[in-house]
């Protein structure tokens, strides 16, 4: 089993996943910090100083032990309140929307990149018009 084992790991296509998968987790954070630190902020300040993260909607009672902002979507979520997080989830979504971008932008230059040289076409011979032509031409003699 263990023969077998080290067999897989060793198989390119493993490796190649598991490189993406660390390499991905890392770009992911990259696209969190620049939707976050750099993007959102930017739109928030065109929409009249708009934090995303504080859009929500309570959907239950907040505990009579909390004693932070009710305007506070972390601190409420950790406190147990029911919220709908739709800022949140705006911010999500755009931070998915760079990351697929940024990927068609990798994927479409490795694909310009490691484009295969066409082949020359083949000679083509005589179509089969012009085969059959030939053939009546000799039959007729």
């Amino acid at each position: 089993m263990l023969q077998e084992f080290k067999a897989f790991i060793a198989r390119g296509n493993v490796l190649d996943l598991a490189v993406a998968v660390i390499i991905g987790a890392a770009f992911a954070t990259i696209t969190t910090s620049l939707t976050e630190d750099i993007i959102m902020p930017v739109v928030g300040a065109l929409f009249g100083g708009a934090d995303f993260s504080s859009y929500f909607i309570m959907l239950g009672p907040v505990p009579e032990t909390y004693a932070g902002s009710l305007s506070d979507y972390a601190a409420l979520k950790k406190a147990g309140v029911p919220l709908l997080g739709y800022g949140q989830f705006i911010t999500v979504i755009i931070n998915f929307v760079i990351l697929a971008f940024i990927i068609f932008l990798i994927v479409r230059t490795a694909n310009k990149l490691l484009k295969k040289p066409e082949e020359p076409a083949a000679p083509s011979g005589p179509s089969e018009v012009e085969l059959l032509a030939e053939i009546r031409d000799l039959l007729k003699k």
